[in-house]
């Protein structure tokens, strides 16, 4: 669930007679495909003075459909539909998103089989439908680099997941013993990463995705 959905959820419960009217679809729905940097907050604005979406796109009135953690990196979804956010972002569509993950070590067959079976975090148990070592991918370079420890080699695989609990690959892979150094989101449900450089953006056609 979306901070948004629970704040909404908490104000119905502090002032169920304060009912307001569902906002219109917009007249000019957009979705906007971006490629988060590394180091930026996945928001429109920070107290703090920190990196955010704005500093890349400036577009009105769009809002992002879903999270990516600030450390990670790759595909977001923007968008001034309420309908189509919520149809993106809500778990109960199940929608698929997947990531390329640098994990320390070298994954064995039994840790990748962990990851599909299922593994027990804080929050209930987290699956993922694919979890599958995958060549060194042709991606730019990340700004900070990263830190590796000497002599401890490093693996690349890819991960589909079906929900977006906060920072859920990340506890996932350390969860099997496979800590993520890097993590960068390359797709969500048909929309694809593609040729997108850090900080590019790109409009697409704001389609509704089936469910499932």
């Amino acid at each position: 669930m979306s901070a948004s959905s629970s704040q909404q959820r908490r104000f119905r419960q502090s002032k169920p007679h304060a009912a307001r009217p569902a906002k219109p679809p917009s007249e000019q729905p957009r979705l906007i495909l971006l490629n988060k940097p590394h180091d930026v907050l996945p928001q429109f604005s920070d107290e703090q003075g920190r990196a955010t979406l704005k500093n890349f796109v400036n577009v009105p009135d769009v809002y992002p459909a879903g999270r990516l953690d600030r450390d990670s990196e790759g595909l977001m979804l923007l968008t001034n539909d309420g309908r189509l956010q919520a149809r993106i972002a809500d778990p109960r569509f199940k929608m698929a998103k997947t990531y390329w993950a640098q994990v320390e070590g070298e994954p064995t067959k039994t840790q990748l089989q962990q990851l599909r079976n299922g593994v027990m975090l804080k929050d209930g148990v987290a699956t993922a439908s694919t979890a599958q070592i995958i060549p060194v991918p042709k991606i730019w370079p990340r700004t900070p680099p990263v830190r590796f420890r000497k002599n401890i080699p490093t693996t690349w695989i890819a991960l589909v997941i079906h929900e977006g609990r906060n920072r859920q690959v990340r506890r996932m892979t350390a969860a099997v013993g496979l800590p993520t150094l890097r993590l960068v989101r390359v797709q969500v449900g048909p929309w694809a990463l593609a040729e997108l450089l850090p900080g590019q953006w790109r409009d697409v056609a704001p389609v509704f995705p089936s469910a499932g």
